[in-house]
């Protein structure tokens, strides 16, 4: 491997060492080839919480400096949610190193551990709203005295001792080197690191302003105008975006602490023969917990003794509730019904359910889409090529436009500084990001990555399974037609009586719809099961036969008609079965695996998004077209295995598509994996659900659609924010250079900038999906 000097293999201590170049492979690199070979890398994951960062580059930074770090295979920090997330190999590097290296760049790095609250900033938020209150109080009395020189605004009395530039600059200092002092903290850190980031930006423009003004009271020249509020309003501006731009990115967790509310705060254990009330964190697996009628489920379990309904709404989007029993599983944060229960804990802690989808919410809001490469490479370089305008600006006024004149060179390079601050660049992706994953999660949806929110909605050919995808996995009977001199009930108690004993799914379809209209069934005094043509029974009434037309045939039954009754129902994908009562024909029933109530809307809402959609099913041809004609699709694979669904998905991309699988069975599994975006059914099987790359958890089909309209609504607004940020700063500039703009204004409008970008991704929490 290129840059790869020297490699061994310790087979007993089954350990790589690997001498390499760092300039020209990175250990992430080494990693995947490893595994293109068919071995697996050990690799730990740490998240973290970082302190510090104020913008895009501070981000780049932090994230630079650890994926640099030996050991570590892949590094990303979020902006928005200011976190970092580290893969990298256990023994090489440690949590230690990764906290120190971050720090001496000036930065805090802790890491996250259990289950934190989903916003660790709160402590922050408060302190940034004491600065800006502190900030706004000094500042008023300042601006008070400029706007009393407006003429529009002579009117307005101003108190003498303001106008005492030693009283201003008393009002002003505070304000630049106490509440200010953030700026210079991390201005210093930043150009210590070898790199400048916005507060280099603000420090060197209120400083100018400051300073400037400190000259000339010095000097006792307060003839030249003093711009102490000019600093001073540039700080307070931009602290109040800051606030603003806090609050606002809370809201964009709204998808996370919703979840987190429905944990239930304690349970009832047993515990040494008595119930004891306990915090849910401390239940662990094995523990027998004991939930009250009306009480949320405190960790996942089986149901030990009694019987109630419990509401699983919040993981299924099923509004009915769902009947348990002993043996049944319960889900944490479930509301059970009027009765009580005992169960016995199976996962608790992060590994309940309602933990792990929390966990892949905060990845997808966490993670970092293609498109923010851009805006990071962008952000990287701007703040030192800012420098370099302001700079020439100043060096054009102050020799060809007003030559010797310093303040009116002074002040568009300082409006210059302040407005070019690359805030809203650096929030316009993860911002849209966090607010969609979150408003996905909140119908259902829950994308494992930024990367998979971003590139689901360029998907153009979806491939739908049948079973338990597009239908609701569960045979039902869907028509019963009794022959002459038999009624409906009469049929359907005979056939459900010689079906009692079978286990196959059919026949269990038929003893449920007779349990379902309350008939007394009689157990069979003797049962045959013939594979391939059905089964034969004795009961109260004789001998029954249940099965295919050519078996009854085959026994000589009397009286089947030779219409075409039977050959419709089979034409319309139904299994018939037909039934004999002492070799004389009863009638047929027809079972189905019935289409979800849904499907067919989910299918047109597809097609409406320009999506070609595709059912692939094991089945057979005929019940193959009718599931499909019924829903509305046109183009059906059938009579594939699993191993050839995958084939199938890879054959649609060498001709150019880029394809989605929705699934929900282990056999759809390899198809998962092999599709450009994998979905699958929440109700279905948890290797489906790991191969794929979006969990649609409400079984309903609707969240596939719901899941590429998402996409496509976060990829638009994505691109709004980067059309905003970069439009922003390419006609802030020019218009600070030529004068027009004043500092003041134009700390203002950076504020603005960062919060409006925040805001327009907010707008993806009221979208209508569904």
């Amino acid at each position: 491997m290129e840059g790869v000097s020297e490699a061994s293999v310790n087979l007993t201590t089954e350990k790589l060492s690997v001498q390499y170049d760092p300039d020209e492979v990175s250990p992430h690199d080494m990693e995947e080839k490893v595994e293109r070979t068919g071995y697996s890398v050990r690799r730990s994951e740490a998240v973290f919480d970082v302190t510090g960062m104020t913008c895009a580059a501070c981000a780049n930074r932090v994230e630079k400096k650890l994926n640099k770090l030996p050991g570590v295979s892949e590094a990303s920090v979020n902006l928005a949610m200011e976190r970092a997330t580290v893969h990298y190999l256990d023994g090489e590097v440690s949590v230690e190193d990764m906290e120190q290296a971050v720090d001496k760049l000036g930065y805090g790095l802790t890491e996250r551990t259990g289950e934190e609250t989903v916003d660790p900033r709160e402590k922050e938020q408060r302190k940034k709203g004491w600065q800006l209150l502190i900030s706004a109080l000094l500042t008023l009395p300042l601006v008070w005295t400029m706007v009393s020189h407006f003429g529009f605004l002579s009117f307005l009395w101003s108190p003498e001792v303001l106008m005492n530039p030693w009283v201003q600059l008393g009002i002003a200092t505070p304000v630049q080197f106490i509440i200010g002092s953030t700026f210079y903290r991390s201005a210093y850190k930043s150009l210590r690191s070898g790199s400048a980031n916005m507060d280099v930006l603000v420090a060197l423009g209120t400083s100018a302003a400051y300073f400037y003004s400190l000259y000339f009271v010095l000097t006792g020249n307060t003839s030249e105008g003093l711009y102490f509020e000019t600093s001073a309003v540039i700080i307070t501006l931009i602290l109040l975006g800051k606030w603003f731009e806090a609050k606002a990115k809370g809201r964009t967790s709204r998808a996370i602490k919703s979840l987190l509310s429905l944990k239930a705060e304690t349970a009832l254990v047993e515990r040494g023969g008595e119930v004891t009330e306990i915090k849910s964190e401390e239940v662990q697996v094995g523990d027998v917990v004991h939930v009250k009628p009306g009480a949320r489920v405190p960790v996942d379990g089986e149901v030990m003794d009694g019987r109630s309904s419990v509401d699983e709404s919040m993981l299924t989007g099923e509004s009915i509730p769902v009947e348990k029993d002993k043996g049944d599983p319960v889900i944490g944060a479930t509301v059970n019904g009027n009765g009580r229960i005992r169960m016995r804990a199976t996962r608790v802690g992060k590994d309940t359910a309602l933990s792990q989808i929390v966990r892949v919410v905060e990845e997808a809001q966490g993670g970092k889409a293609e498109i923010q490469r851009l805006a990071d490479r962008v952000s990287g370089v701007f703040v030192p090529i800012v420098i370099g305008i302001a700079l020439l600006t100043f060096l054009a006024w102050i020799i060809f436009v007003e030559p010797g004149a310093l303040e009116a060179a002074l002040l568009p390079t300082i409006a210059i500084l302040v407005i070019a601050c690359p805030c809203a660049l650096g929030l316009a992706t993860p911002t849209s990001i966090m607010a969609g994953s979150g408003r996905a999660a909140e119908n259902g949806v829950l994308f494992k990555g930024g990367q998979y929110l971003e590139s689901t909605g360029a998907v153009e050919t979806i491939l739908l399974d049948k079973t338990g995808t597009i239908t609701k996995g569960e045979p039902a009977v869907t028509d019963i037609v009794p022959a002459l001199d038999w009624t409906e009930q009469e049929l359907l108690k005979h056939a459900a009586g010689a079906e009692q004993s079978s286990e196959h799914a059919l026949a269990q379809a038929i003893v449920q719809e007779a349990v379902q209209k309350n008939i007394t069934l009689q157990r069979a005094s003797s049962f045959e099961a013939i594979p391939g043509k059905g089964v034969l029974a004795v009961t109260g009434a004789g001998t029954v036969a249940v099965g295919t037309n050519a078996w009854l045939a085959e026994r000589r039954v009397e009286g089947i008609p030779e219409g075409s009754e039977s050959e419709k129902m089979e034409a319309e994908g139904k299994t018939v079965m037909g039934v004999a009562v002492n070799d004389r024909f009863a009638g047929w029933i027809a079972v189905a695996d019935t289409v979800k109530e849904t499907s067919r809307r989910a299918v047109e809402r597809m097609q409406a998004a320009g999506l070609e959609v595709v059912m692939i099913t094991g089945d057979n041809e005929k019940t193959a077209h009718a599931i499909a004609a019924e829903v509305g699709i046109d183009r059906v694979i059938a009579r594939v295995l699993p191993e050839q669904k995958s084939s199938e998905v890879t054959r649609l991309q060498r001709e150019g598509r880029r394809v989605a699988m929705v699934g929900d069975g282990i056999n759809d599994a390899p198809a998962l994996a092999t599709a450009d975006i994998g979905m699958a059914v929440g109700t279905g099987t948890d290797i489906a659900m790991e191969a794929a790359d979006i969990t649609l958890m409400r079984g309903d089909l609707n969240s596939a659609a719901d899941a590429v309209l998402m996409s496509r609504a976060t990829m638009k607004n994505i691109k709004e924010n980067l059309f905003f940020a970069f439009v922003y700063n390419s006609v802030g500039i020019p218009i600070a250079a030529i004068g027009l703009l004043a500092p003041w204004v134009a700390g203002a409008a950076m504020a603005f900038s960062s919060v409006s970008v925040v805001l327009n991704a907010l707008r993806l929490q009221r979208m209508k999906i569904s």
